[in-house]
């Protein structure tokens, strides 16, 4: 199997459990920018957040939300959580079976997402704006026919 989350799924490679039910795995990241980092996916296999049914995005944030306020009330003592789908190769996605992170954190971490980012104005927002409404359109018509 190539992908590592349908290796876990499937029991073939090791993981952490958090959570599991019929359709979906919560796991402890290998790698993680915190203590408690967790990876939620599906066991149904797909790629990245175009490719993944809406409702099952939905469902990954319901256990997300659960996991995050475990965080918070567990002997992790969170403060807050990121939650976050890098949804592609330019953000950063490193495993193309979607996935949902949930970072606890604490007051005072240090953790920064960000660093170094140059750019954190739109130069043409309006622009910005037309080209994304234009391209709802385009699906929602296409969702139609």
């Amino acid at each position: 199997m190539s992908c590592v989350f349908c290796s876990i799924v499937a029991g073939e490679a090791p993981a952490i459990r958090i959570y599991e039910d019929d359709d979906y795995l919560a796991l402890l990241d290998i790698r993680p920018f915190s203590r408690g980092h967790t990876l939620v996916i599906p066991k149904q296999h797909s790629v990245d957040l175009t490719d993944t049914p809406p409702e099952t995005v939905a469902a990954m944030a319901r256990i997300g939300q659960r996991i995050a306020q475990a965080a918070r009330i567990s002997g992790l003592h969170a403060d807050g959580n990121n939650v976050v789908i890098n949804d592609g190769k330019a953000a950063f996605q490193s495993v193309f079976h979607i996935h949902l992170h949930v970072l606890p954190r604490r007051s005072g971490d240090k953790l920064s997402f960000a660093k170094n980012m140059l750019l954190r104005r739109d130069p043409d927002r309006e622009e910005s704006g037309r080209l994304l409404r234009q391209a709802l359109a385009q699906i929602d018509s296409a969702a139609q026919d």
